[in-house]
């Protein structure tokens, strides 16, 4: 695969931009969080040390299997969560998305607008065709922010997932597609 070009990416208020070792002590916050550990968990990440090898994983696009993006706020460059593309397939024209909130900036709309600016960016600058979030069931907010972000839902994985309490969950499919109207944020 081609490596990808680091970039930053405007997202309404916010700031998409490649993780940063500083950001060490807020990663940490944000993915030693209740919600986080249950929906979207990074078990290896115990610690600053870990966390900011964490981020230096999300910050190395050189494979060109994902590119992974801190959330910030421009003005204080505090860290209010990540979105990644993973799972790229450049000859289906295909990629996963993910993605979390830090619990400070819950409700701001922040995952929405990450959603939909990572979106943008990986139709226009990768040529991606299909995106694809999968969230568990039991998790109705992130339904919620798929589908503001522009994302339809599609169907229920049954059983497809174990999260981070140790059980299988369902799970909805949302896709959205190139050809898909932008969403008005």
């Amino acid at each position: 695969m081609t490596a990808i070009a680091h970039e930053d990416v405007p997202a309404g208020r916010w700031l998409l931009r490649p993780p940063r070792p500083a950001e060490a002590a807020e990663a940490l916050a944000m993915l030693t969080d209740r919600d986080v550990v249950q929906w979207n968990p990074a078990p290896a990440v115990v610690d600053e040390a870990s966390a900011r090898a964490w981020l230096e994983r999300g910050r190395d696009w050189s494979s060109g299997g994902h590119a992974t993006f801190s959330v910030v706020d421009p003005v204080s460059s505090r860290m209010l969560g990540n979105v990644s593309v993973h799972r790229i397939d450049r000859e289906q024209a295909f990629a996963a998305l993910g993605y979390r909130v830090a619990p400070w900036a819950r409700r701001q709309g922040v995952a929405t607008a990450a959603l939909a600016a990572v979106s943008g960016w990986s139709f226009d600058r990768l040529g991606l065709a299909r995106l694809e979030i999968c969230h568990a069931v039991d998790n109705p907010g992130s339904c919620r922010v798929a589908e503001r972000a522009g994302f339809r839902l599609e169907g229920t994985l049954r059983q497809s997932f174990v999260y981070g309490d140790g059980h299988r969950h369902d799970e909805h499919l949302h896709g959205r597609l190139r050809t898909d109207p932008v969403p008005l944020l």
